[in-house]
């Protein structure tokens, strides 16, 4: 399957399309998922420290029979591990975890705490070929201008929630500028009926012949978005890569910007959240 893939800052190259794992159970679920994901053709697993099932990912991706180096895994630091000698150890676990020698993607999931010694040992970690390529998650537009001043290697991606109905406007627009692929979580918008009923989405969808997720994904792709939708499901696992094989026009690619809000679900820049997140342990 001839996927999209898109270049990074760094030179390195990521499948457009990747596959998310975020609540899906370890020890089996999170196994089963991967395995199935990779079979059906996916080459992009994301995955985090803190959804706790990096060990069933590395497992499938050793399962598979696929060589490693055709599949591009992406995890995430938590919170808890933020600090820089905190930072080395956890990327040390992740490894160990994923049970491989070096990994694709590896991006700070939140942006609280002592956010630059946890990247100076992401940039370490790259400089020593552990990690590939590196990255953020879930910072504002506000929070990189406070931070890409002091980081020696500028993020490779930010993963943050957008969707048709979020399209992140004024953060991809900065981001462009600044070389960073943006990276959509929720890009099916977690269920939101709104969305998945949206009459220009229906119709499109009715045109090529496709479910509605798929021409999302579709406008992701086309927008230069890697887009990391989950499913359980095998046959939404196999529906939501059945998106290469037909191209949505520019005027539909404007109708589909035109859906834009403005309004999200997560705000990186509330207090509550933060306050919230800082509580989550991943371990002792």
């Amino acid at each position: 399957m001839n996927q999209t893939m898109f270049k990074l800052n760094d030179g390195n190259q990521i499948p457009a399309l990747g596959f998310g794992v975020f609540l899906v159970p370890n020890d089996g679920p999170t196994y089963e998922a991967v395995l199935a994901a990779l079979k059906a053709g996916y080459r992009h697993i994301d995955t985090a420290a803190a959804y706790l099932n990096e060990s069933d990912v590395g497992k499938a991706v050793k399962d598979s029979g696929i060589p490693r180096e055709e599949i591009f895994i992406t995890s995430k630091l938590w919170l808890q591990d933020y600090g820089y000698e905190a930072a080395k150890r956890g990327i040390e676990t992740s490894l160990h975890n994923l049970d491989t020698d070096y990994i694709d993607l590896y991006l700070l999931h939140q942006p609280y705490g002592d956010v630059l010694g946890a990247w100076r040992a992401l940039e370490e970690a790259k400089e020593a070929g552990k990690l590939r390529s590196i990255g953020v998650s879930n910072q504002t537009v506000g929070i990189l201008k406070r931070f890409l001043p002091e980081m020696h290697i500028l993020p490779a991606v930010n993963q943050v929630e957008c969707n048709p109905l979020f399209q992140q406007k004024e953060l991809r627009t900065f981001m462009e500028e600044h070389d960073i692929v943006t990276e959509a979580w929720y890009p099916l918008g977690h269920g939101d009926q709104k969305l998945l009923t949206n009459p220009v989405l229906t119709a499109l969808a009715e045109k090529y012949r496709k479910n509605v997720g798929q021409i999302i994904l579709r406008w992701h792709i086309q927008e230069g978005i890697v887009a990391l939708p989950k499913a359980t499901n095998p046959d939404h696992i196999r529906g939501n890569i059945d998106i290469f094989d037909f191209a949505l026009t520019d005027a539909e690619m404007g109708q589909i910007r035109n859906m834009d809000t403005g309004k999200g679900t997560h705000d990186p820049e509330n207090k509550d959240t933060e306050a919230s997140l800082k509580t989550l342990k991943i371990h002792d």
